[in-house]
């Protein structure tokens, strides 16, 4: 086995999520009960339609609401596709170190890009404001990337928020807004709805945490000479 592929293996991941301790035993759980027809590349498929679902959901919801609906089972099977792939991987011992980090990552950039797009073409966000926040969010995977091949330690979750807890967040949102939309749709100040200054918000928060982190992580690695 070649050096790179020892070291994607050796890659150290931080996964402090809230849910985790739920989460986990219900992978085993799934992986474990999987009929052999389910691999890990039928799951990877999977997660990759149930995004294409969230983005027909959300441009759907510009005629009625009642397609948040699909939207949230769409953030369902994701999860099951995209947290289980990798765990069935490994409890089957069929791991496929390169091909699955490059996989996943790709199939996670495509899933971000029609979720967070697929908000800014609903009716509750502007696509303006979606584009940044876009911007913003893979801008700090960007950062997870790149440290990953520095230092081998891969990030996925901070304050305890990792894309399962992003998953129940929207979904919680999108329940909100279908018993509320009117609160959702009125303009506030300079004519933007509550989504749109959250959007902002968010890109502007992402933006300047990739810069603090960046900053801090090139200070410390200079300090260390390597």
């Amino acid at each position: 086995m070649s050096a790179e592929m020892e070291d994607i293996k050796q890659h150290k991941r931080v996964n402090d999520m809230l849910l985790g301790p739920l989460e986990r035993p219900a992978l085993q759980w799934l992986a474990k009960n999987s009929p052999s027809w389910i691999t890990p590349d039928v799951l990877t498929t999977v997660g990759t339609l149930a995004s294409v679902a969230i983005f027909v959901g959300y441009a759907l919801s510009n005629q009625s609401i009642w397609w948040l609906w699909l939207v949230n089972l769409g953030f369902i099977v994701n999860w099951y596709g995209d947290s289980l792939d990798g765990t069935l991987a490994r409890y089957r011992k069929i791991e496929r170190p390169k091909f699955g980090f490059y996989i996943d990552h790709t199939v996670d950039a495509v899933s971000e890009f029609l979720t967070i797009i697929g908000i800014g073409v609903s009716p509750f966000l502007r696509l303006d404001i979606a584009a940044f926040a876009l911007i913003g969010y893979l801008l700090m995977s960007v950062h997870v990337y790149v440290r990953t091949c520095v230092d081998g330690v891969f990030k996925i979750s901070y304050s305890k928020i990792g894309p399962t807890e992003m998953r129940g967040i929207i979904m919680l949102v999108n329940v909100a807004i279908f018993f509320a939309p009117d609160f959702f749709l009125r303009e506030l100040a300079f004519g933007l709805r509550p989504f749109d200054w959250i959007g902002g918000g968010l890109a502007v928060g992402m933006g300047v945490a990739f810069l603090i982190s960046s900053s801090r992580e090139a200070v410390r690695l200079a300090r260390l000479g390597g």
